[in-house]
């Protein structure tokens, strides 16, 4: 139970150190544009500890599962001479901040797997003017309570100091610093998995070699006197022995002697073999054998009538050792990239991926393993891997930074989606309006200034909702319905 533990808290630090350095993404090229920065909080909820240094406040709050950078000005006034909003990169916290008429924000929010959870309390005043509007009802009143809700009078000669007022390019530039700090996390968690612990690999080293061969379509788990003696057995290889050359071909990989094996059924093949140190010579005549054929993606392949495919190849009746092996430091990116690819297909795909969890979670399906899951799930699976009695220590620890490898892929994909009040949505927003000025500019009209990002508000709230409700559903489906590692 205390490894269980150990390692729902290992996930909780590296999160929260993950999302610390995702806002750190932000907060520092914010500072070197000169925006004016009076916060930088890790975790929502209650502050635990806060110490202000210069003109921003650095903070720890009670649950470390999000956090935010406030900058001043990140919404232009509504008409020029107004004061610039106030708001933060948080994901919720702005959302509340924004939605609220009048007082202090505030809230909390649940973190999936791929999402970056993050909410605050970052104070907001009544603006001056808010006695003078009529306040709408509906679609703009939404958008009037966000100015209002977000105003912050900029003191005096530090109007040149807020988000609004900064070339579109330094825009993207900080909004793009968190997920980019994901991005280089992911790349430094699967380093340490790749080059550091290695990954397990088949090795031309037998780990075990079977007394018999038995048809794919068999069902018998035991060999009798009637079943083909296997080869490797037959010609005296045992576990340990380790394949040097087939009729004088080195053999450098596992793949390549399988292959070598089930090209010659039926054909005497020379193995030279290394076992205690010193080199044999073994005549093993592969056994021609029925096998189901499997396309790429290891599917069963079928014919037109629905009938699994059969071929015939050479078998010895022995499989291979594995071992952990260290990669170049080249294989890291191409990890990195799969990653990527694999949430970007969960992103792409969430709506069935949802409808699969809501099936599972009330019904009987099971669950996908490959599936969209909730931090609880991610910390059930951290448990798991720290507590199992069928891992080597070793074996957990890459486990573990791999899975932190693959939440900071996560929150890189999921921050960039082109929604407010993700990160994604403020880089849409600038591009938009550096689209805007150069067609202007093109076209000899009157530069239209900065966009109202604030007038977006009421499509955060329904992306807030949507997105608070699958939240809801994953941690609900893994409570009683959890994926796990070991079935």
């Amino acid at each position: 139970m205390l490894l269980y533990v150990l390692g729902i808290v290992i996930i909780l630090i590296g999160l929260a150190v993950s999302i610390g350095l995702h806002e750190i993404g932000h907060l520092v090229p914010a500072k070197l544009f000169g925006v004016k920065v009076t916060q930088y909080m890790v975790g929502f909820g209650r502050t635990v500890w806060s110490r202000r240094k210069g003109e921003t406040e650095y903070g720890v709050k009670m649950i470390p599962l999000g956090g935010y950078v406030a900058m001043t000005g990140m919404y232009p006034p509504q008409r020029p001479g107004e004061a610039p909003r106030a708001s933060t990169t948080g994901f919720l916290n702005s959302v509340v901040e924004e939605g609220a008429p009048t007082g202090k924000a505030g809230g909390a929010a649940t973190l999936e797997a791929a999402a970056d959870t993050i909410d605050g309390a970052a104070p907001a005043g009544r603006h001056p003017a808010a006695d003078e509007l009529e306040l709408r009802r509906g679609i703009a009143g939404l958008v009037d309570d966000a100015r209002l809700a977000s105003a912050e009078t900029i003191d005096e000669g530090e109007d040149h100091r807020t988000f609004y007022r900064l070339a579109v390019w330094k825009k993207i530039i900080i909004m793009l610093g968190g997920p980019l700090m994901n991005l280089v996390l992911a790349f430094v968690f699967f380093a340490i998995v790749f080059v550091g612990f290695g990954v397990p690999q088949f090795t031309t080293t037998l780990g075990q070699v079977n007394e018999c061969l038995l048809p794919a379509t068999s069902t018998a788990t035991s060999c009798d006197a009637t079943d083909t003696a296997a080869p490797a057995a037959a010609a005296g290889l045992r576990p340990g022995d380790t394949i040097l050359e087939i009729d004088g071909v080195n053999m450098g990989s596992w793949e390549q002697f399988r292959d070598a094996v089930s090209a010659a059924p039926g054909t005497p093949l020379d193995l030279l073999i290394e076992r205690a140190g010193s080199e044999e010579h073994v005549t093993l005549t592969p056994v021609p054998n029925t096998r189901l054929v499997v396309d790429e993606a290891g599917k069963v392949a079928t014919d037109a009538a629905g009938v699994a495919l059969t071929e015939t190849v050479g078998m010895i009746g022995a499989s291979p050792a594995s071992a952990r092996v260290r990669q170049p430091i080249t294989a890291v990116p191409a990890q990195v990239g799969q990653n990527i690819e694999h949430v970007v297909g969960i992103v792409v795909r969430l709506p069935d991926r949802m409808v699969d969890v809501w099936n599972a979670a009330f019904g009987s399906e099971a669950r996908d393993p490959n599936g969209p899951i909730s931090v609880v799930g991610v910390g059930r699976i951290a448990g798991e891997v720290a507590s199992s009695g069928e891992m080597e220590i070793a074996a957990r620890a890459q486990t573990l930074v791999m899975l932190l490898g693959s939440l900071n892929v996560a929150l890189f994909v999921f921050n960039l989606i082109p929604l407010m009040p993700l990160d994604g949505g403020h880089i849409a927003g600038a591009l938009y309006e550096g689209a805007k000025r150069r067609l202007a500019k093109l076209f000899g009209k009157a530069d239209p200034g900065p966009v109202d990002t604030a007038k977006m508000v009421p499509v955060t709230f329904v992306v807030v909702i949507v997105m608070g409700a699958m939240s809801l559903l994953l941690v609900y489906a893994d409570l009683v319905k959890p994926v796990s590692l070991f079935g």
